[in-house]
């Protein structure tokens, strides 16, 4: 898992650098890039649903699963219950920040095909080169919101590790093409939706719709028993 740690570590190394930096920053500077970041998630969203499309075998998957999966999120107030959460910690826009970065760092073709070429292949090139995105990303990110984007940083090694131990002792094959580009697709509509709130356009609440990533996993999953 050692493209995985690389990967946390570097997370981390953003997050302290751009905290640093965000202290010798003037207001409207931060302010500037409030707005850069939200039209960089935007465009990394689009981006992301404009590039796997062509590639998806069912393309009503995606709607299926963001409205599900808002249904389930909104009923168990997922959005709700974090932002109450960092609050207690934080009065700035951290839990908005916190959710930006953890999709912008997961949902990917790097953060997703990494550990499994790592753990089938032993081939670590996806996972440093999204490695080095995320310092860049994490070093902006941190800048904004501050060190509580480190807490981003677990997520990731948890999300990256449970697909590495997947990959590795159950089968390498279960994070199929078609399944990579429907999670691809789906978590890119996600980050829109995160731009869109950074932008303050409109607040999609985009953490209730975080188990509609769910919903293209547990498809795969059926169908591999017909």
């Amino acid at each position: 898992m050692i493209g995985t740690i690389v990967n946390t570590g570097t997370i981390l190394a953003g997050s302290l650098l751009g905290s640093l930096l965000r202290k010798n920053i003037k207001e409207k500077y931060q302010n500037a890039l409030y707005t850069a970041m939200g039209l960089a998630a935007t465009g990394l969203g689009i981006n992301a649903v404009v590039s796997n499309m062509p590639d998806s075998k069912y393309p009503v998957l995606f709607i299926v699963s963001l409205a599900l999966g808002s249904l389930l999120g909104t009923f168990l107030n997922i959005d709700g219950r974090f932002q109450g959460l960092v609050g207690k910690f934080s009065r700035s826009n951290l839990g908005q920040g916190l959710s930006t970065g953890i999709l912008l760092y997961c949902i990917g073709t790097l953060s997703i095909l990494g550990p499994v070429m790592s753990a089938v292949n032993g081939d670590h090139t996806y996972l440093f080169t999204n490695a080095a995105l995320d310092f860049v990303t994490s070093t902006v990110l941190a800048s904004t919101y501050g060190i509580g984007m480190a807490l981003a940083a677990p997520v990731l090694f948890c999300w990256q590790g449970s697909i590495y131990l997947v990959a590795r002792y159950l089968s390498g094959s279960f994070f199929s093409e078609d399944m990579v580009a429907a999670l691809c697709i789906v978590g890119g509509f996600l980050i829109a939706a995160s731009g869109l709130g950074i932008l303050k356009i409109r607040d999609c609440k985009t953490l209730n719709m975080l188990p509609a990533l769910a919903v293209p996993i547990l498809f795969f999953v059926v169908r591999g028993f017909f």
